[in-house]
């Protein structure tokens, strides 16, 4: 089976550079012409199944790509973005100004760290792959609309690679990365790819 990770479009927290989150914000001007771009990079692709995670912005994601394949969207909570508890909605400006020391252990080491009132990497990676598990025994060809850093610990589990090194598979917004899964093991085949975008 076929496993494509997506991740939402651009919205105008990215553009503030702000964390996210939970927090549910819509996608940009911007955001909705690179989900079209998108979907129609889609197109051709076998989907039998779709889910999403409730928040808007991959919602509104899911959405621009189920229109070319008829298939209706099953969201799941635990495909939302990691929850980031007291830095929800703050920008990386404030919190290299307030909290530099758990910043840079974010940076160096981000599987030792929970967000203050928010959520470690291993509690994220562990129910993003409920759902992951269970799509996997669907057999059947799934896209998955979700956030960079829940992509980033499904893609850590398929590979075997530790937490510590969560941040070395880049997710960049409105990409996606197909994995292959068979005999119990899943193959990256494509990573990380945005060449739907090069022109906008």
């Amino acid at each position: 089976m076929k496993l494509i990770l997506v991740r939402h479009g651009e919205t105008p927290s990215n553009r503030e550079n702000r964390v996210q989150g939970i927090t549910d914000i819509a996608l940009s001007e911007h955001g909705h012409l690179q989900v079209r771009r998108l979907a129609d990079s889609l197109r051709s692709e076998k989907i039998d199944a779709i889910y999403s995670s409730p928040l808007k912005r991959a919602y509104q994601t899911a959405a621009a790509i189920a229109r070319f394949h008829g298939v209706t969207i099953e969201t799941d909570r635990n495909l939302q973005e990691m929850n980031h508890g007291d830095f929800e909605n703050v920008t990386i400006q404030e919190l290299k100004e307030k909290h530099m020391p758990f910043l840079m252990q974010w940076i160096h080491d981000p599987s030792s760290v929970v967000m203050p009132n928010g959520e470690s990497l291993l509690e994220l990676q562990n129910r993003a792959w409920r759902t992951i598990q269970r799509i996997f025994d669907t057999q059947l060809d799934t896209l998955v609309v979700s956030h960079s850093m829940t992509i980033m610990t499904i893609l850590c589990k398929i590979v075997n690679q530790d937490l510590s090194r969560a941040r070395e598979l880049r997710v960049d917004v409105a990409s996606k990365t197909i994995v292959e899964y068979r005999d119990g093991k899943g193959t990256i085949r494509l990573c990380n790819d945005t060449s739907h975008l090069k022109d906008i």
